[in-house]
């Protein structure tokens, strides 16, 4: 038998006798019964079920282990049974009389075959009836006795119970640990048992908040319980042995937490916001807002009551909404919401626990703002009854007037967006009204041309309404209406001629000086003392002129229909009008003159140009007539061949195959090849008619089988034109002139080649070579060099001065010479190379100066020598047998040398 702790002491008794079964104690074996082995099954529990709480168990005695046994519950919607005999509650409920009783079947699922049960429940007697207890007295759980043997007989176990739960307050104060229960088992006399729990709590997280003494059995809670947490704590209770062995079915231990007023309700937003359109009438839903609690929401704790603490503005009322205190629905109360003059409401919400009771509940608060919202409640109203413009005539798109309304509605809404209307005074539609997105208002426009001169003043009548019709229930009408009065500003318009163009027929042919038509321009301002002067304005042909006063037109020149300028037999011509308003305007009007044909054109030959063979077969010339002229003026054509002279008929004979086209034949077996020309009679039908004599040139050449023509030249080569001619002259000179570039261009490179050459390789030079090789000074007097005369070289002294005595025989002799331009006398430069090729230059330009002077002059050596020039040497007695033939090969430069030793006896 087992006792827990704390329990009252009357249900001591009663969880005996639960716990108490009939055991036949005979000797004899008692046959096995299926079946409940009870006829009622009696449990004590508190009021309060809960879902899911174990409350007792049955049991079935099933002989044939093989049967399959299922349990049901004449109460389903409120007790279960599981398949170990376990009666659950369904639902929380609190327990009452009525379901206090109730059946529980097992049912065979192979036969069908079904035994019933009651079960009674009753409730826990209430603390009053209670004896005083003991608070440190411990209740004990006894592990019930499990079925044994005796004598040779099944023993049957006692019957099961259901343990009561443990109901535990939360955020307890200590001290810690608190004792709770005790278990124990009767097996505890005989043997060392060992005691211990299992579950979420005790060795399953959150672990360590329930332990139990191993030894004694006694169980614990360790720290303060959150409901919040964790509502509840399942645990299992074991006994075993030392060694380990189960002595004991475990046994099941529901631990209660209960819930306290710890936590303060929450709004699920601080700010809540909502909107309800102006003018609602009472009872009309605006919004909800919603708060939780973290307690029991099944107990006081969590039972929440809402209420509105304040409203501002309080305009109309104070007590413009409520709110539902279970539901948090926020609905209007009282009339008078107007968005014109109270836009926005807030209020502070209060939701408070305990059910609403303010002594004992705990309460939070948050905000909510209701917005209220536009309707078209009021109509556009203009500024003014009547509003004025002027616009110029014959202007479009311009705007005339602004018009201006008010509205209170919220701006830029449909309620507040203005649509304008023109209800009279525009029968024609000359004018639109459109309206400012920013400012509302009205913009009268032009949208079709107005003429001064036909209305000089309009008066509209104009509506403005919303863009969505009023609510129901204003008494305003649905819009306003002004007047517009538009002025009409007359300008100087542009003076037109009618009809435009004007179109005349005439002759061509027509002599200078004849009058054609008047054109004559209207002007459209009759309120106006204008006059109207012509101009022409385009005449391509230069036939007409116009008089600036009348606009009358004359011919200055012949009209010709077979002018390019004529198409389609029509000329066109432009003329101008201008009067002399403020400012000057114009208008432009065109004259159309059709004109007529008149036979003014001979035909001529077509094509102007023919071959034929030498004999009348195989072929013919065949040819038509172009006349300029358009019928009847043009053809038929007549074709014939002149009297005159008579070869023309003798040779050739012409046939007309149509009215245009004649056929051109050689009349003799044979001509000679050549070019011909045969004249060619043509007449066209007009009348009179118009005669031609056409020339047709016909090339005459040998023909092969085919008829056609072997000849090298073609007729087009009988002959060049002078176009033909000039072009290949032009084509000639050029060609000569580039001939003439080129050979300047080759000399004058190959001088500036052969002064470089001179500069760069002194080597190759003639005069080099022979004063290298074949000078050997002065002797001693070489030895003083004046190096001043390399510097300025313009001061050494002219040879004039020199005396004759000590003049060098090598030199150039002074006699007679030619007169040259002098070379400027420019300062000469530091460098003595600068000064050399002066000197190069002026040799090169000199006829007169052999190929060795001017080196020499470069070289001089001084005023003499003592050994005397070797220019003093006969040289006739050393080098007379030598042959010197060779020296007219080196080129002219050698000419001079060549002409002193290869010259023989001269």
């Amino acid at each position: 038998m087992c006792r827990i702790a704390g329990a009252p002491r009357t249900l001591l008794p009663l969880l005996a006798a639960l716990l108490q079964a009939s055991v036949e104690a005979s000797g004899e074996i008692t046959l096995c019964k299926t079946g409940f082995p009870e006829d009622v099954y009696s449990a004590v529990l508190p009021k309060d079920v809960h879902e899911g709480q174990p409350l007792l168990n049955v049991k079935f005695s099933n002989c044939n282990r093989k049967r399959k046994v299922q349990y049901e519950s004449s109460e389903p919607a409120d007790f279960k049974v599981d398949e170990d005999g376990t009666v659950y509650a369904v639902r929380s409920f609190p327990l009452t009389a009525e379901q206090a009783k109730f059946l529980i079947y097992a049912q065979d699922q192979e036969t069908q075959e079904k035994w019933q049960v009651a079960v009674n429940l009753s409730l826990e007697p209430t603390l009053t009836e209670e004896p005083v207890k003991d608070p440190h007295e411990i209740e004990e759980i006894v592990f019930p006795r499990q079925l044994a043997k005796h004598s040779g007989s099944l023993q049957r176990q006692k019957r099961d119970w259901v343990i009561p739960p443990i109901n535990l307050p939360e955020n307890s104060r200590g001290p810690f640990p608190q004792e709770l229960v005790r278990i124990r088992s009767d097996r505890d006399k005989n043997l060392s048992l060992r005691y211990s729990v299992t579950g979420p709590g005790a060795d399953q997280p959150p672990t360590g908040i329930f332990i139990i003494n191993p030894i004694s059995g006694q169980l614990s809670v360790t720290k303060p319980l959150d409901r919040e947490l964790i509502a509840r704590f399942h645990l299992r209770a074991h006994a075993v042995d030392i060694n380990g062995n189960q002595v004991e079915n475990p046994i099941d231990i529901v631990i209660n937490v209960i819930d306290m007023n710890d936590n303060r309700p929450e709004f699920l937003h601080q700010v809540w916001n909502g909107s309800v359109p102006e003018g609602s009438k009472p009872g009309t839903y605006v919004m909800t807002v919603t708060a939780i609690d973290a307690d029991d929401p099944n107990a006081l704790n969590g039972m929440l009551r809402y209420r509105i603490l304040s409203q501002a503005p309080s305009t109309p009322s104070p007590n413009m909404f409520t709110i539902n205190n279970e539901t948090g629905d926020i609905i209007t109360v009282a009339a008078g919401l107007d968005r014109e003059k109270v836009q926005q409401y807030t209020l502070i919400i209060q939701a408070t626990d305990m059910e609403g009771n303010p002594t004992y509940g705990l309460s939070n608060t948050a905000t909510a703002v209701i917005t209220v919202t536009d309707v078209n409640d009021n109509p556009p109203e203009f500024t003014a009854m009547t509003f004025y413009g002027e616009v110029p005539e014959n202007r479009v798109d311009v705007i005339v007037a602004n018009l201006t309304v008010t509205d209170k509605d919220q701006p830029h809404t449909p309620a507040w967006n203005a649509v304008y209307r023109i209800s009279g005074g525009d029968p024609t539609g000359r004018f639109a009204i459109q309206t400012d997105p920013n400012s509302n208002d009205g913009l009268v426009t032009v949208v079709k041309p107005i003429d001064f001169e036909t209305n000089r003043m309009f008066v509209l009548t104009v509506a403005a309404e919303n863009q969505v019709p009023l609510a129901k229930g204003i008494q305003h009408p649905p819009q306003s209406t002004a007047t517009v009065s538009v002025t009409v500003i007359d300008v100087n318009e542009n003076p037109y001629f009618a009809p435009n163009p004007k179109i005349i027929r005439q002759e061509e042919g027509l002599h200078a000086g004849t009058m054609l038509t008047t054109l004559t321009a209207q002007d459209p301002d009759r309120y106006m003392q204008q006059s109207i002067r012509y101009t022409k304005l385009s005449d391509p042909a230069n036939w007409l002129k116009i008089d600036p006063v009348n606009g009358q037109i004359t011919t200055i020149a012949v009209l010709d229909r077979e002018s390019p300028n004529v198409k389609n037999n029509i000329y066109n011509a432009t003329f101008l009008a201008s009067d002399n308003g403020i400012p000057p305007m114009s208008g432009t009007g065109t004259l159309q003159i059709y004109l007529l044909d008149i036979n003014d054109n001979a035909p001529q030959v077509l094509p102007q140009e023919a071959e034929t063979c030498e004999t009348p077969e195989p072929n013919s010339i065949n040819i038509t007539a172009l006349d300029y002229d358009i019928d009847p003026n043009a053809g038929p054509f007549a074709f014939d061949l002149p009297l005159s002279p008579v070869t023309i008929k003798r040779n050739w004979t012409i046939t007309r195959l149509n009215g245009d086209f004649a056929q051109l034949n050689l009349k003799i077996k044979f001509l000679e090849a050549g070019i011909y020309e045969v004249p060619i009679i043509i007449t066209d039908s007009g009348n009179p008619p118009k005669s031609n004599i056409s020339i047709l040139r016909v090339k005459v050449c040998q023909c092969d089988s085919n008829g056609d023509c072997t000849d090298v030249d073609r007729i087009v080569g009988a002959g060049l034109g002078t176009g033909a001619i000039i072009a290949i002259l032009l084509c000639i000179i050029i060609l000569l002139i580039l001939v003439l570039m080129f050979v300047v261009w080759m000399k004058r490179r190959d001088k500036e080649r052969q002064a470089k050459q001179l500069l760069i390789d002194p080597e190759d030079d003639v005069r080099d070579n022979i004063l290298k090789y074949d000078e050997e000074g002065g002797g001693e007097e070489d030895q003083d060099y004046d190096l001043s005369q390399l510097q300025q070289p313009d001061t050494v002294e002219p040879d004039a001065i020199k005396p004759v005595g000590i003049r060098r025989l090598d030199e150039r002799p002074i006699h007679a010479e030619p007169q040259y331009p002098v070379r400027s006398a420019a300062p000469h430069p530091g460098d003595i190379g600068d000064f050399i090729n002066e000197g190069l230059k002026a040799a090169d330009n000199d006829p007169t100066a052999p190929p060795y002077d001017s080196l020499l002059v470069f070289d001089y050596e001084g005023s003499g020598s003592t050994a005397g020039s070797l220019s003093s040497l006969n040289s006739s007695s050393s080098g007379g047998d030598q042959d010197y033939d060779y020296l007219n090969d080196w080129g002219p430069r050698f000419k001079k040398l060549a002409d002193m030793y290869g010259g023989g006896d001269d």
